[in-house]
């Protein structure tokens, strides 16, 4: 049983920030690709940021967001920097996991984040 757990969410004032952590546990033989994705009201899931070997992000919070992981914690952070309303919505972990039966994609269970205007 693997499972993805995020902390780290909350209400904030526009310009402020955030750091969200999500830890993997389980029998874990292996993570390959992390990230995070967020959803807004009445949007579709988007990806904000990844990471395997190298980083990622979407336009929209490049030079703002900062994806790191820490293997040995099995755990990812997202520091949220200069936040914008606009970043308002559910973030989700994602994790590609290895386990010794499969690999396949897991989901945590989301932490809301609000920016304030």
């Amino acid at each position: 049983q693997v499972q993805l757990v995020e902390s780290g969410g909350g209400l904030v004032q526009a310009g402020g920030s955030l750091r969200l952590s999500c830890a993997a546990s389980g029998n874990i033989f292996s993570i390959n690709a992390m990230g995070w994705y967020r959803q807004a009201p009445g949007k579709q899931r988007e990806l904000v940021a990844s990471i395997t070997g190298s980083t990622r992000y979407t336009d929209s919070v490049k030079g703002r967001f900062t994806i790191s992981r820490d293997n040995a914690k099995n755990t990812v952070y997202l520091q949220m920097n200069s936040l914008k309303p606009e970043d308002t919505g559910v973030y989700y972990c994602n994790a590609e996991i290895s386990t010794a039966w499969n690999t396949r994609g897991y989901w945590g269970q989301g932490t809301q984040v609000t920016v304030s205007s």
